[in-house]
């Protein structure tokens, strides 16, 4: 297993320009190695609240007081000046999200965590071929993970990379002994998924398709957000440290996040892999023409990036939704109400400035740009308007 581990992980280190790389079986199994290597158990840790909820819960599971920070509105990013003094000090880390590929300003808070002596760690499970200040995103932190569920498409998997490869034997020794085994009923629901996808998608049955992921453990949300449960919650953060009072939470949408892989999915994984670049040649060309569009947004610093998802600024919608929806395009990895308004003040640091984030993932509209000629059209055939932001949460 070690062998066959060594190849992909010896694939993502020729990415990173021989970053240490370490397999792991989900970019949220990774980031919880990474947050208990680094971060002592109470410390603060500034993180989006614009971001997938699993996240949220895999760092109260590694016994930390997550910080909601302030952000961009146009594309989701830290806002560094907007973080007063009082928050850096109290901090012990700060994650990084990369929001659909979008880099947060890495070299910025690298400066910043040197002088508070404190880790950065980064979130680039959709920012796998993204860049930021001439370097990949995933090589400014002391610890970066990656995603092989996003633009690869392999649907398990992913990286855990660092900037000190003596820790490698350490990380891999506390990786194993959180791992469980490969189970052979797991292996071939994995080998089914693809050809039930298909199938379903073929016949154009949506509901089916919904049941069919809802089977495999993979789409389990009836909202954006899965349901707080604080009352379980306040139990489960008695135990942390832990991931097994947080199971529950962290295992939603992807039930085999900590599951060991076996040869089938290594060998699916190191195929799509290889393939990367065709496909994220694909993702900029559609990045580039939807951030050209009425609705789009580019972030001047970051350029024009090979995005998972953009995220297109529109006035309602819920309306455009409904348009790509007519149209059979799936909008999804929404992420609103932003963590601060989800979770309340029991369990996290509010944003100091919330209105940009509010108003940004209001207003969001993430679309896959592989599909942007199709996008384009449905949204201009629906009238769907956009939205500027005008300068203080509320719509422009």
């Amino acid at each position: 297993m070690v062998s066959a581990y060594a190849e992909l992980e010896e694939r993502m280190r020729g990415r990173l320009g021989g970053r240490e790389c370490l397999h792991v079986p989900s970019c949220r199994f990774g980031l919880y190695l990474a947050l208990r290597h680094w971060c002592a158990p109470g410390g603060r840790v500034l993180m989006s609240p614009v971001n997938d909820d699993v996240i949220f819960f895999v760092v109260l599971a590694a016994g930390l007081r997550p910080v909601q920070a302030p952000l961009n509105p146009l594309d989701g990013s830290i806002d560094i000046a907007a973080v007063p003094d009082s928050v850096w000090r109290g901090l012990s880390a700060v994650l990084t999200t990369n929001l659909y590929g979008n880099p947060d300003p890495a070299p910025e808070l690298r400066a910043r965590c040197d002088a508070l002596g404190i880790p950065l760690l980064e979130d680039a499970a959709h920012a796998i071929g993204s860049r930021v200040g001439g370097r990949p995103v995933g090589t400014w932190g002391e610890a970066s993970v990656f995603s092989l569920s996003k633009h690869t498409g392999a649907k398990t998997g992913g990286f855990l990379t660092i900037a000190d490869p003596g820790l490698r034997t350490e990380l891999a020794a506390a990786r194993d002994e959180l791992l469980h085994p490969a189970r052979t009923t797991s292996e071939l629901a994995y080998l089914v998924r693809p050809y039930a996808e298909a199938t379903v998608r073929a016949l154009r049955l949506v509901k089916a398709a919904h049941a069919t992921l809802r089977l495999l453990g993979m789409e389990e949300r009836e909202e954006i957000r899965m349901p707080l449960r604080a009352d379980e919650l306040k139990q489960a953060l008695a135990a942390a440290p832990g991931l097994t009072p947080f199971h529950s939470w962290i295992r939603v949408d992807m039930h085999d996040y900590r599951l060991g892989a076996g040869p089938a999915r290594l060998r699916r994984t190191d195929r799509l892999l290889a393939g990367l670049d065709t496909t994220l040649a694909v993702h900029r060309a559609g990045t580039e023409r939807l951030a050209a569009s009425e609705w789009g947004t580019c972030s001047e610093r970051a350029g024009i990036q090979p995005l998972f998802r953009v995220p297109l600024l529109v006035d309602d919608r819920d309306a455009a939704i409904a348009a790509l929806a007519r149209r059979r395009i799936v909008t999804g990895y929404l992420y609103d109400p932003p963590l601060d308004t989800y979770a309340g003040e029991l369990f996290t640091d509010p944003s100091p400035a919330p209105g940009p984030a509010a108003w940004f993932a209001r207003h969001a509209l993430p679309v896959d740009p592989r599909r942007a000629t199709e996008v384009i059209g449905a949204l201009d055939a629906a009238g769907v308007r956009p939205v500027q932001y005008d300068g203080d949460g509320d719509r422009g």
